[in-house]
């Protein structure tokens, strides 16, 4: 790499030349290492498996795009993926509004204990998904949780996770966990704006509605791009709820193809299909990409407005 200088006492243009410096990969190859190990590889394995097939007779063979043929005209597949796409569709919205509520809240200062409120918010988010499905699914028995006891004392008869509203249920759980999370980005891209900036709007005669319409809400446009998208991902790849709560759901409320996620588990290590299974992962990171990189366009579009 050759660097251009010119000579400020005879005006004679000189080229420096000097090796590239390599200083700085020299830091990165650990991570990148590892990167590559963890993440990129695993990918292209994957990719690899799903273009074959494991036979009792004949053992593995190349089957070509046969799993993505038959992966199309699976309507269990299908039947996860609208399952999922109908979760999203209500579940994020309820759950960024939420948040977003919060973090005005917090930010108004007009809270007593706000930094015991932000924690106590927060908190859900520091519990694994896992204890957080069975905290909640004892909870929900009809049988012997909370909701069953309540239904003692009321005399009425409703199940929480009875077919019809079980994935109601399964959102609630969601909501609970990630809506702390979401709220701290909110909270912090507000945390930037200039308290000086709601004084003058104050002393220029703004309410306190006006502020948050005109100062608040659109400072949030950017940091509701990033939960929204981290949301469509988190939702796409729904497994931990209904898998515990599979367990406690009676009859058949939860089947193996509940989620894509799911029916990806099952037939990699119960069903001995793993070539099928990748195939379905890479096709739902394909479905994913494509949904978060549209809201990405579309939030850089408003914002360049």
């Amino acid at each position: 790499m050759a660097a251009i200088t010119t000579s400020p006492i005879t005006g004679e243009v000189r080229a420096n030349k000097h090796k590239a410096d390599w200083r700085g990969w020299k830091f990165m190859w650990p991570f990148a290492l590892v990167f590559v190990i963890v993440f990129i590889f695993p990918i292209i394995y994957a990719i690899y498996i799903s273009f074959f097939q494991t036979k009792m007779i004949g053992g593995e063979q190349f089957v070509g795009f046969s799993n993505y043929v038959r992966l199309f005209h699976d309507q269990d597949f299908w039947s996860s993926v609208r399952r999922v796409a109908l979760f999203t569709i209500v579940q994020v919205p309820i759950m960024l509004c939420l948040a977003a509520l919060l973090a005005l809240a917090i930010d108004s200062m007009k809270l007593h204990g706000t930094k015991f409120f932000r924690i106590s918010t927060f908190l859900p988010y520091a519990v694994p998904a896992v204890v957080s499905a069975l905290m909640w699914g004892f909870i929900y028995g009809a049988k012997y949780g909370l909701v069953g006891s309540l239904n003692s004392w009321l005399g009425t008869d409703f199940d929480v996770l009875a077919p019809n509203v079980l994935l109601v249920s399964i959102g609630n759980i969601v909501t609970w966990e990630f809506t702390g999370y979401n709220m701290l980005i909110f909270y912090s891209s507000l945390s930037t704006i200039p308290h000086s900036l709601y004084e003058a709007a104050s002393i220029d005669g703004a309410s306190e509605w006006d502020i948050v319409k005109r100062i608040k809400l659109p400072e949030l446009k950017g940091s509701l791009a990033i939960t929204v998208i981290f949301s469509i991902i988190g939702s796409f790849q729904l497994f931990n709820e209904p898998s515990v709560l599979s367990a406690m759901v009676p009859g058949n409320g939860i089947t193996t193809y509940y989620t894509p996620n799911m029916y990806a588990y099952n037939l990699s290590f119960l069903g001995g299909q793993s070539n099928y299974a990748a195939a379905l992962a890479i096709v739902m990171a394909v479905i994913t990409m494509v949904i978060a990189y549209a809201v990405q366009l579309n939030s850089m579009k408003e914002q360049m407005k």
